[in-house]
């Protein structure tokens, strides 16, 4: 096994370490008391031989012989308790990151060999963590995040496989290997994109025959269905499924009709799946004034494929001379979509006569709309001219090679392409790239610092057509990659206000990020730390991963931990993001831009040592238990429900009880192992890296359906998919198909078993309660 995944060849065996009870002390009992009776063996001899008693005393020898075995093993058994006892509580001081982690020097010690005693010879430096913390933090520097930054500057554009884009990625290249990374590579990807045509799109309204030319904006959307269509305009908010709902209450029919919504919630491909299913031919975006603040003219760029990668080859990595299935990805949109200015919105409004906006709206256009009388003849024309491209595109890579499992990695990775300047969109994450790229290694190269697992920096193209780069990538190696990656740390948006903290995670790195936040400084403040920003009961308002998120196909594609962080303003959008208007110059108006740009690399850099530096994985599998917990406390409420159909919840409950088992086993095997021995150590960790990977749904195709993870992911087979489904059967059983039900439950319910299985160890160790 240890070959597949690149490290040296290792002897693994089937075994229960839950079985050593009694930990390291049973362990040092055995070799005392064996070391002991040799020795006594020998002494006795040699006493024997030199002074030989009378006969009519060996009785009294033996009696003094007997005590003085029985006060040696006792002395060997109290030297053993209290060397165990005492790396223990330096293991417990380590946890919190408090005081020098005796059991966690970054040069190990440790060795392979036998227990034999070994002469101490002079070695590398011993860094620990408090003093890679104190390394990080005083190496990183605004300066130089402000230089990085300053590399977007003057520049209109940086379009996926395009001049400026190839441009950067030939700089990170030359920046990377100046840097002294181990490795340095590209990874080429030949796709398909979506580009406007050769003239502009155009929205236009007619009455009476009479047509009229609202808007032909610059920007596009990515992926739209090209052509021209035309019906009756229709507002329906944010265009949430609730939204919908409402305008149908209102008795407004949305069949053939160009539906209008406002950016924010939700993703335009998101907005674009719900239009589609009420039967509209076309859809139009606009920033509304209210969140979006003096951008009354400007026109976002967008895509609309639901999903991530690129949509011609679902499922399949984009590389060269590969032959691809004639297929297309079912999350395409079908229909024309376009994005307008607000002033186009505006004007759009002004000639609808039908019912106004609902007040909770609270839309920032006067006279806001949401459709025309049913006696009014005007209709919204839409025509669109994009057309697919075949394009090449480069991700760009660096790697800290660890020193004990080179195998075993970190990612760290940001978007570098953006339809117009991008400073905010792509230029803070691509900085912050660079900087912690150039300082852990100057901490490997300079300091001494020698990570036990690798670090790899990755910098994406074509994230703006749906994290097309990333997810390419993991398509390309999704074999190895879940085996290896086992944490993925995302900078996009890093900064894009600065009175709020936004936080996406899985639930595996919650506590390494709580114990991060509590040792990085509030950049906004004279003194307190992020965690005294963001409070205690921060992990209830994590916010959920959407799709252009490139670091949601690393968790719900590929079942690699992720955590997404960035600083914002509190219930207001960054204005210019994804417009010709995310320049340099408007992003220089955050107050203490360079500040918070340094307090996200600090995070995302402790995340990233912290990860690589200590023995144990720091990922909280226990975390699992409780939300696997808080979802069955949901469901119970359904009980009544469910028996009515001749089903039961039980089985569920079950698969559920097995995890909190087997998790409660892992950390009995944890406590009880020896924290000196690498194939243990490494063992237990793969067992910890695999609790992601568990979850998703081994029973699903990931071609069909890509986002396989039942927290995470998208479809029928999620635990939140599943608790819609209970609600409709409340409200409306008729509308319930049960067989669709009962898929859901299998589905849940083997997929949580099997991680129970896989999480417990060996096979014979399973608690099958089933």
């Amino acid at each position: 096994l240890s070959t597949q995944f690149g490290g040296e060849p290792m002897s693994y065996t089937r075994f229960s370490i839950a079985r050593q009870t009694d930990g390291d002390n049973s362990h040092v009992e055995m070799k005392l008391s064996a070391d002991d009776e040799e020795g006594g063996e020998i002494g006795r001899s040699e006493h024997l031989h030199a002074t030989m008693p009378p006969p009519r005393r060996s009785g009294k020898n033996l009696c003094f012989l007997i005590m003085a075995a029985v006060l040696l093993l006792l002395i060997g058994f109290l030297i053993g308790y209290l060397s165990y006892r005492g790396r223990m509580q330096n293991v417990s001081r380590c946890l919190d990151g408090s005081g020098k982690c005796e059991m966690t020097p970054t040069a190990s010690y440790l060795s392979d060999d036998d227990e034999t005693e070994e002469e101490e010879v002079p070695g590398p430096r011993v860094l620990y963590w408090p003093d890679l913390r104190a390394m990080l933090s005083d190496k990183l520097s605004a300066m130089q995040l402000e230089a990085n930054l300053r590399q977007r500057e003057g520049k209109t554009s940086f379009e996926a496989g395009k001049v400026e884009d190839e441009t950067t990625a030939s700089y990170i290249h030359d920046q990377f290997t100046s840097f002294r990374l181990d490795e340095v590579w590209n990874d080429e990807h030949y796709i398909k994109l979506q580009d406007k045509g050769s003239s502009n799109n155009q929205v236009s309204t007619e009455l009476n025959g009479v047509e009229e030319v609202l808007e032909s904006p610059n920007a596009y959307v990515a992926y739209s269905k090209s052509g021209t269509v035309a019906g009756k305009p229709v507002h329906v908010n944010y265009g949430l499924k609730d939204d919908f709902e409402k305008i149908r209450n209102l008795g407004v029919s949305m069949e053939g009709t160009i539906v209008i919504f406002r950016a924010g919630k939700i993703t335009l491909a998101e907005k674009v799946a719900n239009a589609r299913e009420q039967g509209a031919v076309g859809a139009l975006m606009y920033l509304d004034p209210s969140e979006y603040k003096n951008t009354e003219k400007l026109v976002p760029f967008a895509h609309a494929h639901l999903g991530t990668g690129d949509p011609f080859t679902p499922g399949f990595p984009s590389f060269n001379h590969t032959q691809f299935p004639p297929v297309e990805s079912s999350g395409l949109p079908r229909i024309p979509v376009q994005t307008i200015s607000a002033e186009a919105a505006g004007k759009l409004f002004s000639k609808m006569d039908g019912h106004t906006c609902l007040l909770e709206w609270k839309s920032g256009i006067m006279g806001c709309k949401v459709t025309v009388s049913p006696t009014s003849t005007m209709t919204v024309k839409l025509t669109v001219n994009n057309v697919n491209v075949d394009r090449k595109i480069l991700n760009i890579f660096g790697a800290i090679k660890g020193f004990e499992e080179p195998d075993r990695y970190v990612v760290i990775g940001a978007q570098r392409d953006s339809w117009g300047p991008g400073a905010a969109k792509a230029g803070v994450g691509t900085a912050i790239l660079l900087e912690l790229a150039r300082v852990i290694s100057d901490m490997v190269k300079k300091d001494g610092y020698r990570p036990r697992r690798s670090i790899i920096f990755a910098s994406w193209s074509a994230g703006e057509f749906g994290a097309v780069g990333a997810t390419e990538w993991l398509e390309g190696y999704s074999t190895s990659l879940h085996a290896k990656a086992f944490t993925y740390i995302n900078l996009d948006g890093a900064v894009l206000g600065s009175n709020h903290l936004k936080i996406s995670a899985s639930p595996l790195l919650y506590l390494l990020l709580e114990r991060t936040m509590k040792g990085v400084k509030d950049p906004t403040k004279d003194s307190g730390n992020l965690h005294n920003r963001v409070g205690s009961e921060w992990m209830d308002k994590v916010v959920s991963l959407d799709l252009d998120n490139a670091a949601f196909p690393f968790l719900a594609y590929s079942g690699i931990p992720v955590v997404s962080f960035g600083f914002c303003n509190k219930d207001e959008e960054y204005a210019f993001l994804g417009t010709s208007g995310d320049t340099v110059m408007n992003l220089r108006k955050i107050d203490k831009l360079y500040s918070l740009m340094r307090a996200a690399a600090e995070v995302a850099g402790q995340v990233a040592l912290r990860l690589t530096h200590d023995h144990e994985l720091f990922l909280d599998f226990d975390r699992y238990s409780e939300e696997l917990l808080s979802f069955q406390e949901r469901f119970l409420s359904f009980d009544e429900e469910v028996k009515a159909l001749g089903l039961t919840l039980n089985w569920l409950y079950f698969a559920r009880g097995d995890f909190q088992r087997a998790a409660d086993a892992l950390r009995r095997d944890i406590a009880n192992s020896d924290k000196e021995n690498r194939i243990v150590r490494r063992a237990l960790n793969d067992r910890m890296m695999k609790v992601e990977y568990d979850f998703l749904s081994p029973f699903l195709s990931p071609k069909d359906v890509p986002f396989r993870h039942i927290f995470f992911g998208k479809g029928s087979h999620t635990l939140p998919s599943l608790l819609e489904n209970l609600k409709q059967l409340r409200d409306n059983k008729d509308s319930v198909d049960i067989n669709i039900l009962k898929e859901q439950l299998a589905l849940v319910t083997w997929t949580i078993k099997g991680a129970a299985n896989a999480l417990v160890g060996d096979i014979w160790n399973t608690d099958n309660e089933f």
